[in-house]
């Protein structure tokens, strides 16, 4: 693979999710508006590319850019929307404390994170099942990765055209992952190249703190579709 398709984005059409909260037992059905989704992970080489700075523990272009906090994923996306000329999706600031603070401009054509309704929506790419395919086509699980991450595309997409959306990385995402119990956490969806084939399904999720960083969680980006 050239690293000129990293960055690829596949259209994803419109549709409807439902989510669900296993501490609450409460579920709801999310409508979505046609958007893009990155084919593939940020790859090291973007990140580079962008930012100037390598901070994955595992070295290679084409590996996920891993040891990325969701802080450090949004202000990437700004980084590539400027890049590119492109206006930002967010807007950064810090109070009178010290404590960071976000906004999302959905009007903006910039780069984001996926929300978590739209990842599992992409992930499933029309498909009811836990997985879109045969866990071992498409995802670096514990079970096959010999305990370290792979180069991004080296298993099989989705029906749309996604990559890795299962294994190698978990995926940060936009939201909030349950504010009344674990404050600003947020979502990570996917699984990772260290999880056991339990956690690389299309309903999983995971959560950390937004400052939190480690080998097996990267990010894809996503822009909202021109109105």
């Amino acid at each position: 693979m050239d690293t000129s398709t990293v960055n690829e984005m596949i259209a994803v059409p419109p549709g409807q999710v439902t989510l669900s909260d296993r501490r609450t037992h409460r579920s709801w059905q999310v409508d979505l508006a046609p958007y893009r989704l990155g084919a593939f992970p940020v790859t090291q080489a973007l990140y580079a590319q962008v930012t100037g700075a390598r901070p994955s523990s595992a070295e290679g272009d084409l590996l996920p850019v891993e040891g990325v906090s969701w802080w450090d994923a949004v202000r990437f996306c700004n980084a590539l929307s400027r890049h590119e000329g492109l206006a930002p999706a967010y807007l950064l600031h810090t109070d009178d404390e010290g404590v960071e603070g976000i906004e999302w401009n959905a009007a903006a054509d910039g780069y984001r994170l996926p929300t978590e309704a739209e990842w599992e929506h992409a992930c499933r790419a029309g498909t009811t099942g836990p997985r879109y395919g045969p866990l071992d086509d498409i995802a670096w699980y514990r079970g096959n990765s010999d305990e370290r991450i792979h180069d991004v595309g080296g298993k099989q997409p989705n029906p749309w055209g996604l990559h890795d959306m299962l294994g190698n990385v978990w995926d940060w995402c936009w939201d909030v992952y349950d504010a009344e119990v674990y404050g600003t956490y947020r979502v990570l969806r996917g699984g990772g190249w260290f999880d056991e084939h339990w956690s690389c399904r299309a309903s999983a999720r995971r959560r950390s703190h937004p400052s939190y960083q480690v080998d097996d969680v990267g990010f894809r980006v996503a822009r909202s579709a021109a109105p």
